[in-house]
């Protein structure tokens, strides 16, 4: 971590001059200068100093930031099957995601995984084939090009009842697949 390129992009979105800043933490202009350039390395006591002018701490300047994959190719799936059903995990951990989608494909006669009841949304595209989605007693049937969105408060799932291929793309918030 660049400690002086990140303090001065703090000291910059603060509309502090470097002149500013030096006189709030009592520290010399040339010496505020040379942190910002990485030419020399403040103690921890200063660091906190000059983080509390401006208006931060140790702990959230030294907190990482996590670089997150935007994008993903079939190479990045992790695919399950079993049974009659493929779940492709198109975007792979998301788990640690507010979302998880998944493609999911039944072959004739097969369900997917009984959900329990849980606090989240689902919401699902059919992108091949005809399903069935059974949920708190009621039953919908959709074909390509519907969707359904559903709360996830009551038991719910799949079926294909029908001779071809269903394909699905299916995501739930929070993760539950």
């Amino acid at each position: 971590m660049k400690i002086g390129h990140k303090l001065k992009e703090m000291r910059v979105q603060k509309n502090l001059t470097l002149e500013e800043l030096a006189n709030r933490c009592e520290l010399s202009k040339g010496f505020l200068s040379q942190l910002e350039r990485d030419l020399s390395t403040p103690g921890l006591d200063t660091l906190d100093d000059i983080l509390e002018a401006l208006g931060s701490s140790l702990s959230d300047f030294f907190k990482e930031e996590r670089n997150y994959k935007k994008t993903f190719t079939q190479e990045d799936y992790y695919i399950n099957e079993k049974d009659g059903s493929t779940i492709h995990w198109i975007v792979p951990n998301a788990q640690k995601n507010a979302m998880e989608p998944i493609l999911l494909t039944l072959k004739e006669g097969k369900s997917s995984q009984i959900q329990d009841p849980f606090n989240g949304e689902e919401f699902g595209y059919v992108l091949e084939g005809v399903i069935t989605l059974y949920e708190g007693g009621e039953t919908y049937h959709l074909k390509k090009g519907d969707t359904f969105y559903i709360q996830s408060n009551h038991r719910h799932y799949l079926k294909n009842e029908n001779a071809e291929d269903a394909v699905v793309l299916w995501v739930s918030t929070p993760p539950n697949f």
